[in-house]
């Protein structure tokens, strides 16, 4: 009999810890779990190129370094437009660009420097991407780069 009563009254005991421990922990929210993480704080934007449009405000598109890719955040633009970019007066390119762009709002990207590259976006993806420009699009010499965006099917400005 004794061990029956024992067996029940450590039972009592797991249950009561169990109660314990979720009145304990019932004060956190689902975000605030002491094994999540805050998620990572946003890039910190940069003025590394200097932007000039026709169409758009330059002031809207987002520079920020990504390792040591300077990343081209694009991915408000949509329809069709261009810009250029070029170095800040008494700088050199990065060595490393990429352009953001979100599929779905463009289906077309061109990028004119030392040479022509031009980029289809399939729609699917929906994310953002980051397009790292080949080594050959841009040299140290190119005085400016010129990005033009337009629907998939015709040819960006």
């Amino acid at each position: 009999m004794r061990a029956g009563r024992k067996g029940a009254g450590m039972g009592r005991a797991a249950t009561v810890a169990a109660v314990v421990w979720v009145a304990g922990c019932s004060h956190l929210s689902p975000g605030h779990w002491p094994w999540q993480h805050a998620p990572p704080p946003p890039p910190a934007p940069v003025h590394e190129l200097d932007i000039s449009s026709s169409a758009l405000d330059p002031a809207a598109i987002g520079q920020f370094w990504k390792r040591n890719t300077l990343v081209v955040d694009l991915a408000a633009v949509s329809g069709a437009g261009n810009l250029s970019l070029k170095p800040v007066a008494g700088t050199t390119w990065p060595v490393r660009l990429a352009l953001r762009v979100t599929p779905g709002a463009i289906g077309l990207l061109e990028v004119h420097g030392e040479q022509r590259l031009s980029l289809p976006i399939t729609a699917s993806a929906g994310k953002p991407l980051d397009l790292e420009l080949a080594p050959g699009v841009y040299t140290a010499k190119t005085a400016q780069i010129t990005v033009g965006w337009g629907p998939s099917g015709s040819g960006a400005p």
